[in-house]
């Protein structure tokens, strides 16, 4: 740094056509500008400059040293404000991890919408049902439907997440609508072995804690889609994400149980490794995400 401050120094004052007037230009004083020429001179050791009371003039070397170092800091100057216009303006590659449900659902519709605003960005969209390590696997941002825990990562909430327990309505017709969370023990459970305590679910009760409910049945999956297909199917009742069945549930394919039993504290999270010096790609995709699932809100989906 010292190093171009000195250089920097010399240029200025070869074209400012003294040691007075580069001193203004730069906000510095004369005698710290003559200082650090000086120094150069003495690293280089050669004289850049001649000096009288009245004028300077560069010497042989002393030309040949500004043609050079005005290159150099230009190429300097260039680089810096390439990188800080890529970095501060929304342009490049987002590579963005989500699951597969909510990719298949809202999720794409949002990606899609951010994509016809912002011609300058192309998205990698990964859908996999696991936690991704953002930085080792080099994600910019990560779509999370979870109770957030601690962690090192930036998140902002986009909306509430609800998983909801459903079934057909032949089901409740055969078997009886569960009045509280223990009915479900004995009554055909769809399992979904991504949902993160598996066939244990956790309900909220009455006093605002936890219970935890043993459940069973005959199908076993690992997606939330084939989930809901079999709760359509009437093969057991199922906990499904709300923003997948929410149409079924207005058209009475599915009936929703246990609405007062349903734990509040999950959320949809958009998630990203650092705050400083975010890249103007995630800045945009991060605050377009907000605003739209704030729309989304307003209009009832979640």
């Amino acid at each position: 740094m010292d190093q171009l401050t000195r250089m920097r120094c010399f240029i200025q004052v070869v074209d400012a056509g003294g040691f007075s007037a580069a001193a203004r230009e730069m906000g510095r004083s004369k005698a710290l500008v003559s200082k650090y020429v000086g120094e150069l001179e003495d690293e280089l050791g050669v004289r850049l400059l001649n000096r009288t009371t009245r004028q300077i003039s560069t010497t042989e070397a002393g030309q040949a040293y500004y043609r050079e170092a005005s290159d150099i800091l230009q190429r300097i100057d260039d680089l810096q404000e390439a990188m800080q216009d890529a970095h501060q303006h929304a342009r490049g590659l987002l590579r963005v991890s989500a699951s597969r449900a909510f990719g298949d659902h809202d999720l794409s519709r949002a990606v899609m919408a951010f994509l016809a605003e912002n011609p300058d960005i192309s998205v990698d969209l990964k859908l996999e049902d696991r936690f991704v390590d953002l930085v080792e696997e080099g994600f910019d941002v990560a779509i999370r439907l979870t109770e957030l825990s601690d962690s090192s990562l930036i998140a902002r909430k986009l909306a509430p997440f609800r998983q909801v327990t459903v079934a057909a309505p032949e089901l409740i017709s055969i078997n009886g609508r569960p009045e509280e969370p223990g009915d479900l023990a004995d009554m055909s459970f769809v399992v979904d072995t991504n949902y993160r305590f598996r066939s244990n679910l956790v309900f909220r009760d009455t006093e605002g804690g936890r219970l935890s409910v043993a459940v069973k049945g005959r199908v076993e999956v690992n997606s939330a889609e084939a989930a809901r297909q079999a709760a359509l199917a009437g093969l057991g009742f199922a906990r499904i994400p709300l923003f997948m069945v929410r149409d079924d549930i207005a058209a009475g394919r599915l009936v929703r149980v246990l609405e007062d039993y349903e734990s509040e504290d999950a959320a949809i999270w958009v998630v990203y490794p650092h705050r400083k010096h975010l890249s103007g790609k995630v800045r945009a995709f991060v605050d377009f995400l907000v605003a739209w699932f704030e729309k989304e809100q307003l209009r009832g989906a979640f």
